[in-house]
């Protein structure tokens, strides 16, 4: 297992874990595109990758002008696995480094998702959208809980 910096080479595959998952599925193809995630990985924000055998198993985007996490999805086959937690740490780590303004998300209620954001500290504040929950990490809350998460 392997995380590392997504670049612009990675996209097809991010693309290939994105429409692989089961929940908080993308509505509507046409909104997300390849132009829109090179944008949120060089000029907006960052991403990484969890490779496994040269596959990648999942990804993490942040967006540094919105201050919201653009994407967090792992492949269904590599679930509950940890590679949530550790890309989540290594995108909130490096956010936080760059300013500690909180950080925002949302995703669909009642999934494993929702579940996992609340047992890794994010507070839910609200709804957006159809119905999504919207969470907030801020930068004391990430001190506590990154503490928490366990090396793979």
């Amino acid at each position: 297992m392997v995380f590392r910096e997504a670049s612009v080479a990675d996209i097809k595959e991010i693309f290939v874990v994105r429409y692989s998952v089961t929940e908080n599925v993308l509505d509507d193809s046409d909104q997300v595109d390849e132009a829109v995630c090179e944008n949120y990985l060089t000029a907006r924000g960052k991403g990484w990758v969890c490779e496994i055998e040269n596959q990648v198993a999942g990804f993490a985007i942040v967006d540094l002008i919105e201050r919201n996490v653009w994407a967090l999805f792992i492949k269904p086959a590599y679930e509950k696995q940890g590679i949530g937690r550790q890309l989540q740490k290594i995108m909130l780590d490096w956010y936080f480094s760059k300013t500690k303004m909180a950080i925002w998300l949302t995703t669909n209620p009642n999934t494993r998702a929702e579940h996992f954001y609340r047992a890794s500290g994010w507070k839910e504040i609200g709804q957006q959208g159809a119905g999504e929950i919207k969470f907030e990490m801020t930068y004391d809350l990430w001190k506590i809980y990154r503490n928490k998460i366990q090396p793979l």
